[in-house]
Protein backbone atom coordinates (compact mmCIF):
# COMPACT_ATOMS: atom_id res chain seq x y z
CA UNK A 1 0.00 0.00 0.00
CA UNK A 2 1.23 3.52 -0.81
CA UNK A 3 2.68 5.47 2.14
CA UNK A 4 2.70 9.19 2.91
CA UNK A 5 6.41 9.38 2.05
CA UNK A 6 6.01 7.55 -1.28
CA UNK A 7 3.15 9.80 -2.33
CA UNK A 8 5.16 12.91 -1.37
CA UNK A 9 7.98 11.79 -3.69
CA UNK A 10 5.49 11.42 -6.55
CA UNK A 11 3.96 14.80 -5.66
CA UNK A 12 7.37 16.48 -5.88
CA UNK A 13 8.14 14.79 -9.18
CA UNK A 14 5.01 15.77 -11.11
CA UNK A 15 3.40 18.85 -9.52
CA UNK A 16 4.77 22.41 -9.79
CA UNK A 17 7.32 23.67 -7.30
CA UNK A 18 5.08 26.52 -6.15
CA UNK A 19 2.79 23.96 -4.50
CA UNK A 20 3.83 23.19 -0.94
CA UNK A 21 1.94 20.84 1.38
CA UNK A 22 1.58 21.74 5.04
CA UNK A 23 3.87 20.22 7.69
CA UNK A 24 7.51 19.18 7.66
CA UNK A 25 6.29 15.60 7.14
CA UNK A 26 3.20 15.99 4.92
CA UNK A 27 0.33 13.54 5.13
CA UNK A 28 -1.95 12.12 2.46
CA UNK A 29 -5.57 12.16 3.55
CA UNK A 30 -7.01 8.82 2.48
CA UNK A 31 -10.55 9.13 3.86
CA UNK A 32 -12.68 11.15 6.24
CA UNK A 33 -15.53 10.59 8.64
CA UNK A 34 -17.25 13.54 10.27
CA UNK A 35 -14.65 15.77 11.90
CA UNK A 36 -11.87 13.20 11.44
CA UNK A 37 -9.54 12.23 8.61
CA UNK A 38 -7.23 9.24 8.22
CA UNK A 39 -3.89 9.20 6.39
CA UNK A 40 -2.22 6.47 4.35
CA UNK A 41 -0.06 5.40 7.29
CA UNK A 42 -3.06 4.80 9.54
CA UNK A 43 -2.92 8.12 11.40
CA UNK A 44 -6.17 9.61 12.68
CA UNK A 45 -6.59 13.39 12.96
CA UNK A 46 -9.23 15.80 14.15
CA UNK A 47 -9.64 18.10 11.15
CA UNK A 48 -9.97 21.76 12.16
CA UNK A 49 -9.04 23.21 8.79
CA UNK A 50 -11.42 21.33 6.52
CA UNK A 51 -9.44 21.70 3.31
CA UNK A 52 -9.22 25.47 3.92
CA UNK A 53 -12.68 25.98 5.47
CA UNK A 54 -14.31 23.98 2.68
CA UNK A 55 -15.45 20.71 4.23
CA UNK A 56 -17.81 22.68 6.45
CA UNK A 57 -20.22 20.11 7.87
CA UNK A 58 -18.02 17.04 8.08
CA UNK A 59 -16.40 14.51 5.81
CA UNK A 60 -18.64 11.86 4.30
CA UNK A 61 -21.71 13.79 5.48
CA UNK A 62 -24.69 11.46 4.88
CA UNK A 63 -27.02 14.16 3.52
CA UNK A 64 -24.43 15.46 1.06
CA UNK A 65 -23.30 12.00 -0.03
CA UNK A 66 -26.91 10.93 -0.65
CA UNK A 67 -27.65 14.07 -2.68
CA UNK A 68 -24.53 13.70 -4.82
CA UNK A 69 -25.07 9.96 -5.34
CA UNK A 70 -28.67 10.43 -6.40
CA UNK A 71 -27.82 13.23 -8.83
CA UNK A 72 -24.78 11.39 -10.24
CA UNK A 73 -26.99 8.42 -11.07
CA UNK A 74 -29.22 10.73 -13.17
CA UNK A 75 -26.95 13.23 -14.91
CA UNK A 76 -23.65 14.70 -13.73
CA UNK A 77 -23.22 17.62 -16.10
CA UNK A 78 -25.24 19.88 -18.37
CA UNK A 79 -23.79 23.48 -18.17
CA UNK A 80 -25.78 26.70 -17.79
CA UNK A 81 -26.98 26.34 -21.40
CA UNK A 82 -29.68 23.97 -20.13
CA UNK A 83 -32.27 24.22 -17.39
CA UNK A 84 -31.21 22.45 -14.21
CA UNK A 85 -33.50 22.09 -11.22
CA UNK A 86 -30.70 21.74 -8.62
CA UNK A 87 -29.02 24.90 -9.97
CA UNK A 88 -32.24 26.90 -9.99
CA UNK A 89 -33.34 25.64 -6.56
CA UNK A 90 -30.00 26.51 -4.98
CA UNK A 91 -30.01 29.93 -6.65
CA UNK A 92 -33.47 30.59 -5.20
CA UNK A 93 -32.31 29.64 -1.71
CA UNK A 94 -29.10 31.70 -1.87
CA UNK A 95 -30.99 34.70 -3.24
CA UNK A 96 -33.41 34.41 -0.32
CA UNK A 97 -30.61 34.18 2.22
CA UNK A 98 -28.46 36.92 0.69
CA UNK A 99 -30.38 39.96 1.91
CA UNK A 100 -29.97 41.61 -1.51
CA UNK A 101 -33.20 42.85 -3.07
CA UNK A 102 -34.21 41.40 -6.45
CA UNK A 103 -31.17 39.15 -6.27
CA UNK A 104 -29.69 37.15 -9.12
CA UNK A 105 -27.12 34.37 -8.67
CA UNK A 106 -24.36 33.33 -11.07
CA UNK A 107 -22.51 30.13 -10.20
CA UNK A 108 -18.79 29.55 -10.71
CA UNK A 109 -16.34 26.84 -9.67
CA UNK A 110 -14.08 28.69 -7.23
CA UNK A 111 -13.77 31.78 -5.06
CA UNK A 112 -11.20 33.19 -7.47
CA UNK A 113 -13.65 32.94 -10.35
CA UNK A 114 -16.47 34.35 -8.21
CA UNK A 115 -14.41 37.42 -7.30
CA UNK A 116 -13.23 37.78 -10.90
CA UNK A 117 -16.88 37.82 -11.99
CA UNK A 118 -17.84 40.37 -9.34
CA UNK A 119 -15.04 42.68 -10.50
CA UNK A 120 -16.17 42.26 -14.11
CA UNK A 121 -19.74 43.14 -13.12
CA UNK A 122 -18.65 46.21 -11.15
CA UNK A 123 -16.43 47.59 -13.91
CA UNK A 124 -19.18 47.04 -16.48
CA UNK A 125 -21.85 48.61 -14.30
CA UNK A 126 -19.80 51.69 -13.46
CA UNK A 127 -17.80 51.99 -16.68
CA UNK A 128 -14.56 52.23 -14.70
CA UNK A 129 -11.55 50.04 -14.04
CA UNK A 130 -10.74 51.69 -10.69
CA UNK A 131 -11.11 49.43 -7.65
CA UNK A 132 -10.54 49.89 -3.93
CA UNK A 133 -9.25 46.99 -1.85
CA UNK A 134 -7.89 46.47 1.65
CA UNK A 135 -4.33 45.91 2.72
CA UNK A 136 -3.58 42.36 3.92
CA UNK A 137 -6.42 41.00 1.76
CA UNK A 138 -6.59 37.88 -0.39
CA UNK A 139 -9.16 37.39 -3.16
CA UNK A 140 -7.73 34.74 -5.49
CA UNK A 141 -4.97 33.73 -7.90
CA UNK A 142 -6.11 35.16 -11.27
CA UNK A 143 -4.75 38.41 -12.75
CA UNK A 144 -7.65 40.56 -11.50
CA UNK A 145 -8.01 38.93 -8.08
CA UNK A 146 -4.26 39.12 -7.49
CA UNK A 147 -4.45 42.81 -8.37
CA UNK A 148 -6.86 43.39 -5.47
CA UNK A 149 -4.88 41.17 -3.08
CA UNK A 150 -2.94 43.25 -0.58
CA UNK A 151 -0.43 40.62 0.48
CA UNK A 152 3.03 40.48 -1.12
CA UNK A 153 3.43 36.80 -0.32
CA UNK A 154 0.74 35.99 -2.90
CA UNK A 155 1.80 38.58 -5.51
CA UNK A 156 2.63 36.26 -8.41
CA UNK A 157 2.20 39.07 -10.93
CA UNK A 158 1.81 42.84 -11.05
CA UNK A 159 0.00 42.73 -14.39
CA UNK A 160 -3.67 43.73 -14.43
CA UNK A 161 -6.28 45.66 -16.31
CA UNK A 162 -7.46 47.19 -13.05
CA UNK A 163 -6.30 50.38 -11.36
CA UNK A 164 -6.28 49.46 -7.67
CA UNK A 165 -5.86 51.63 -4.58
CA UNK A 166 -5.44 50.03 -1.16
CA UNK A 167 -6.93 51.37 2.07
CA UNK A 168 -6.30 50.54 5.71
CA UNK A 169 -8.03 47.47 7.13
CA UNK A 170 -9.09 46.10 10.50
CA UNK A 171 -5.65 44.71 11.42
CA UNK A 172 -5.26 46.86 14.50
CA UNK A 173 -2.28 44.92 15.86
CA UNK A 174 -0.10 46.03 12.93
CA UNK A 175 -1.86 49.25 11.98
CA UNK A 176 0.12 52.49 11.51
CA UNK A 177 -2.65 54.08 13.56
CA UNK A 178 -1.53 52.01 16.54
CA UNK A 179 -3.30 49.33 18.53
CA UNK A 180 -4.33 51.59 21.41
CA UNK A 181 -7.35 53.22 19.74
CA UNK A 182 -10.81 52.10 20.83
CA UNK A 183 -13.18 50.60 18.26
CA UNK A 184 -14.86 53.86 17.27
CA UNK A 185 -11.64 55.84 16.97
CA UNK A 186 -9.93 53.10 15.01
CA UNK A 187 -12.87 52.86 12.62
CA UNK A 188 -12.87 56.65 12.21
CA UNK A 189 -9.16 56.61 11.34
CA UNK A 190 -9.66 53.96 8.65
CA UNK A 191 -12.69 55.77 7.23
CA UNK A 192 -10.63 58.97 7.02
CA UNK A 193 -7.96 57.02 5.17
CA UNK A 194 -10.59 55.70 2.76
CA UNK A 195 -11.80 59.22 2.00
CA UNK A 196 -8.25 60.42 1.43
CA UNK A 197 -7.41 57.49 -0.84
CA UNK A 198 -10.46 58.28 -2.98
CA UNK A 199 -9.58 61.97 -3.11
CA UNK A 200 -5.85 61.54 -3.74
CA UNK A 201 -5.34 58.33 -5.71
CA UNK A 202 -8.42 57.96 -7.94
CA UNK A 203 -10.28 59.94 -10.59
CA UNK A 204 -13.34 59.94 -8.34
CA UNK A 205 -15.14 57.45 -10.57
CA UNK A 206 -14.38 54.22 -8.74
CA UNK A 207 -16.27 51.06 -9.68
CA UNK A 208 -16.22 49.19 -6.36
CA UNK A 209 -14.49 48.31 -3.13
CA UNK A 210 -13.96 44.61 -2.43
CA UNK A 211 -13.38 43.42 1.14
CA UNK A 212 -13.52 40.30 3.29
CA UNK A 213 -15.57 40.89 6.48
CA UNK A 214 -12.87 38.82 8.21
CA UNK A 215 -9.63 38.49 6.27
CA UNK A 216 -9.07 34.77 5.81
CA UNK A 217 -5.64 34.12 4.32
CA UNK A 218 -4.50 37.34 6.02
CA UNK A 219 -4.86 35.59 9.37
CA UNK A 220 -8.54 35.88 10.38
CA UNK A 221 -8.17 39.63 10.93
CA UNK A 222 -11.43 40.78 12.51
CA UNK A 223 -12.41 44.47 12.37
CA UNK A 224 -14.67 46.18 14.93
CA UNK A 225 -18.40 45.75 14.44
CA UNK A 226 -19.75 48.55 12.26
CA UNK A 227 -16.39 49.03 10.51
CA UNK A 228 -17.72 48.40 7.01
CA UNK A 229 -20.96 50.20 7.80
CA UNK A 230 -18.97 53.37 8.37
CA UNK A 231 -16.93 52.76 5.23
CA UNK A 232 -20.04 52.14 3.15
CA UNK A 233 -21.33 55.62 3.95
CA UNK A 234 -18.28 57.04 2.17
CA UNK A 235 -18.70 54.56 -0.68
CA UNK A 236 -22.38 55.45 -1.11
CA UNK A 237 -21.58 59.16 -1.14
CA UNK A 238 -19.17 58.49 -4.01
CA UNK A 239 -21.44 56.02 -5.86
CA UNK A 240 -19.00 53.16 -5.28
CA UNK A 241 -20.29 49.58 -5.11
CA UNK A 242 -19.38 47.35 -2.15
CA UNK A 243 -18.45 43.71 -2.81
CA UNK A 244 -18.45 41.50 0.29
CA UNK A 245 -16.11 38.55 -0.22
CA UNK A 246 -17.85 35.91 1.90
CA UNK A 247 -15.77 33.01 0.61
CA UNK A 248 -14.66 32.14 4.15
CA UNK A 249 -17.14 33.99 6.39
CA UNK A 250 -20.40 32.78 4.82
CA UNK A 251 -22.96 30.19 5.89
CA UNK A 252 -22.98 30.93 9.62
CA UNK A 253 -19.31 30.29 10.44
CA UNK A 254 -18.97 33.46 12.52
CA UNK A 255 -21.81 32.30 14.78
CA UNK A 256 -23.34 35.70 15.38
CA UNK A 257 -24.45 36.07 11.77
CA UNK A 258 -25.16 34.01 8.67
CA UNK A 259 -22.97 36.36 6.58
CA UNK A 260 -19.94 38.28 7.77
CA UNK A 261 -21.31 41.57 6.43
CA UNK A 262 -24.18 41.46 8.93
CA UNK A 263 -21.84 42.53 11.76
CA UNK A 264 -21.66 45.93 10.10
CA UNK A 265 -25.30 46.94 9.73
CA UNK A 266 -25.27 47.02 5.94
CA UNK A 267 -26.32 45.07 2.87
CA UNK A 268 -23.58 44.88 0.22
CA UNK A 269 -24.18 45.46 -3.46
CA UNK A 270 -22.62 42.10 -4.27
CA UNK A 271 -21.72 38.96 -2.35
CA UNK A 272 -19.21 36.36 -3.48
CA UNK A 273 -19.27 32.89 -1.96
CA UNK A 274 -17.38 29.57 -2.26
CA UNK A 275 -15.57 27.18 0.11
CA UNK A 276 -18.06 25.58 2.51
CA UNK A 277 -21.23 25.93 0.46
CA UNK A 278 -20.54 22.66 -1.39
CA UNK A 279 -18.93 20.89 1.59
CA UNK A 280 -16.04 19.93 -0.69
CA UNK A 281 -17.74 20.16 -4.08
CA UNK A 282 -16.37 22.81 -6.48
CA UNK A 283 -19.13 25.37 -5.99
CA UNK A 284 -18.95 29.15 -5.80
CA UNK A 285 -20.72 32.20 -7.17
CA UNK A 286 -21.85 35.81 -7.08
CA UNK A 287 -25.07 37.38 -5.81
CA UNK A 288 -26.08 40.83 -7.06
CA UNK A 289 -29.22 42.74 -7.86
CA UNK A 290 -30.75 42.27 -11.31
CA UNK A 291 -29.67 45.81 -12.20
CA UNK A 292 -26.00 45.07 -11.54
CA UNK A 293 -26.01 41.51 -12.86
CA UNK A 294 -27.71 42.46 -16.11
CA UNK A 295 -25.27 45.32 -16.79
CA UNK A 296 -22.99 42.73 -18.38
CA UNK A 297 -24.48 42.26 -21.83
CA UNK A 298 -21.76 40.23 -23.54
CA UNK A 299 -22.49 36.58 -24.24
CA UNK A 300 -21.51 34.69 -21.09
CA UNK A 301 -22.08 31.22 -19.70
CA UNK A 302 -20.29 28.78 -17.43
CA UNK A 303 -19.33 25.26 -18.44
CA UNK A 304 -19.02 23.91 -14.90
CA UNK A 305 -20.65 26.65 -12.80
CA UNK A 306 -24.02 25.45 -11.52
CA UNK A 307 -23.21 21.84 -12.36
CA UNK A 308 -26.19 19.65 -11.31
CA UNK A 309 -24.08 17.39 -9.10
CA UNK A 310 -22.31 20.16 -7.19
CA UNK A 311 -25.46 22.25 -6.77
CA UNK A 312 -27.17 19.16 -5.37
CA UNK A 313 -24.32 19.05 -2.84
CA UNK A 314 -24.88 22.75 -2.17
CA UNK A 315 -28.60 22.29 -1.57
CA UNK A 316 -27.89 19.50 0.90
CA UNK A 317 -25.18 21.51 2.67
CA UNK A 318 -27.22 24.69 3.05
CA UNK A 319 -30.20 22.57 4.11
CA UNK A 320 -28.15 21.00 6.90
CA UNK A 321 -26.79 24.37 8.05
CA UNK A 322 -30.23 25.97 8.22
CA UNK A 323 -32.37 23.07 9.46
CA UNK A 324 -29.92 22.02 12.19
CA UNK A 325 -29.05 25.59 13.28
CA UNK A 326 -25.35 25.05 12.74
CA UNK A 327 -24.90 28.81 12.99
CA UNK A 328 -26.08 28.53 16.59
CA UNK A 329 -23.61 25.70 17.19
CA UNK A 330 -20.84 27.85 15.69
CA UNK A 331 -21.74 30.59 18.18
CA UNK A 332 -21.83 28.29 21.22
CA UNK A 333 -18.76 26.22 20.38
CA UNK A 334 -16.87 29.27 19.14
CA UNK A 335 -17.42 30.93 22.52
CA UNK A 336 -15.98 27.89 24.31
CA UNK A 337 -13.04 27.68 21.91
CA UNK A 338 -12.24 31.38 22.26
CA UNK A 339 -12.24 31.20 26.07
CA UNK A 340 -9.70 28.37 25.96
CA UNK A 341 -7.51 30.18 23.41
CA UNK A 342 -7.62 33.42 25.40
CA UNK A 343 -6.50 31.55 28.52
CA UNK A 344 -3.64 29.90 26.62
CA UNK A 345 -2.61 33.20 25.07
CA UNK A 346 -2.54 35.02 28.39
CA UNK A 347 0.08 32.62 29.76
CA UNK A 348 2.20 32.13 26.62
CA UNK A 349 4.73 34.88 25.80
CA UNK A 350 4.97 33.96 22.11
CA UNK A 351 1.23 34.24 21.46
CA UNK A 352 0.90 37.90 20.50
CA UNK A 353 -2.82 37.90 19.81
CA UNK A 354 -5.89 35.68 19.75
CA UNK A 355 -8.66 36.90 17.44
CA UNK A 356 -11.60 35.81 15.33
CA UNK A 357 -15.29 35.12 15.61
CA UNK A 358 -17.33 31.95 16.06
CA UNK A 359 -15.59 28.96 14.54
CA UNK A 360 -13.05 31.16 12.79
CA UNK A 361 -10.30 31.76 15.34
CA UNK A 362 -6.61 32.58 15.02
CA UNK A 363 -3.41 32.68 17.05
CA UNK A 364 -0.68 35.10 15.93
CA UNK A 365 2.76 33.84 16.92
CA UNK A 366 5.68 36.22 17.52
CA UNK A 367 8.98 36.20 19.35
CA UNK A 368 8.44 36.38 23.10
CA UNK A 369 6.61 39.50 24.27
CA UNK A 370 7.00 41.29 20.93
CA UNK A 371 5.29 41.90 17.60
CA UNK A 372 8.16 40.42 15.60
CA UNK A 373 6.67 37.58 13.57
CA UNK A 374 8.04 34.10 14.24
CA UNK A 375 7.16 31.90 11.23
CA UNK A 376 9.57 29.17 12.36
CA UNK A 377 7.78 28.70 15.67
CA UNK A 378 4.46 28.86 13.83
CA UNK A 379 5.50 25.95 11.62
CA UNK A 380 6.75 24.07 14.68
CA UNK A 381 3.43 24.64 16.45
CA UNK A 382 1.50 23.43 13.40
CA UNK A 383 3.59 20.24 13.42
CA UNK A 384 3.18 19.86 17.17
CA UNK A 385 -0.60 19.99 16.79
CA UNK A 386 -0.41 17.35 14.05
CA UNK A 387 1.63 15.17 16.38
CA UNK A 388 -1.21 15.56 18.90
CA UNK A 389 -3.71 14.43 16.27
CA UNK A 390 -5.05 17.86 15.28
CA UNK A 391 -4.89 19.51 11.83
CA UNK A 392 -4.89 23.32 11.73
CA UNK A 393 -4.10 25.88 9.01
CA UNK A 394 -1.60 28.65 8.60
CA UNK A 395 -1.78 32.19 7.19
CA UNK A 396 -0.95 35.80 7.90
CA UNK A 397 1.17 38.18 5.89
CA UNK A 398 4.33 36.83 7.56
CA UNK A 399 3.24 33.20 7.72
CA UNK A 400 2.96 33.42 11.50
CA UNK A 401 -0.77 32.96 12.12
CA UNK A 402 -2.45 29.67 13.00
CA UNK A 403 -5.97 29.40 11.57
CA UNK A 404 -8.47 27.33 13.55
CA UNK A 405 -11.75 26.43 11.84
CA UNK A 406 -13.64 23.39 13.20
CA UNK A 407 -16.63 21.94 11.37
CA UNK A 408 -19.85 23.87 11.98
CA UNK A 409 -21.34 20.73 13.55
CA UNK A 410 -18.38 20.14 15.89
CA UNK A 411 -19.45 18.36 19.09
CA UNK A 412 -18.61 19.11 22.72
CA UNK A 413 -16.32 16.07 22.87
CA UNK A 414 -14.51 17.04 19.68
CA UNK A 415 -14.03 20.58 20.91
CA UNK A 416 -12.57 19.33 24.18
CA UNK A 417 -10.25 17.01 22.27
CA UNK A 418 -9.01 19.83 20.05
CA UNK A 419 -8.46 22.22 22.94
CA UNK A 420 -6.46 19.54 24.75
CA UNK A 421 -4.30 19.00 21.67
CA UNK A 422 -3.61 22.74 21.35
CA UNK A 423 -2.75 23.00 25.05
CA UNK A 424 -0.31 20.10 24.79
CA UNK A 425 1.26 21.49 21.63
CA UNK A 426 1.85 24.84 23.35
CA UNK A 427 3.46 23.08 26.31
CA UNK A 428 5.71 21.04 23.99
CA UNK A 429 7.23 24.26 22.60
Amino acid sequence: MTTNAELLARYRAVLPGFLNPLHSNPIAIDRGEGSYVFDLDGGRYLDWFGGVLTTMIGHNNPAVVAAVTEQASKVMHTSTLYLSEPMISLAEEIARLSGIADARVFFTTSGTEANETALMLATNHRGSNEILALRNSYHGRSFSTLAVTGNRHWAASSLSGLNVSFVQNGYRMRSPFGSELNDDDYTDACVADLSQVIDMTTTGRVAAMIAEPIQGVGGFVTPPDGFFGAMKKVLDNNDILFISDEVQTGWGRTGDHFWGYEAHGIVPDMITFAKGVGNGASLAGVVASAEIMDSMTATTFSTFGGNPMVTAAGLATVGEVVSKNLQGNAKAQGTRLRAALDAAGASTPWIAEVRGRGLMQAIEICHDNSLEADPAKTAAFLDACKDEGLLLGKGGIYGNVIRIAPMLNVTDAELDEGITAITRAIASL
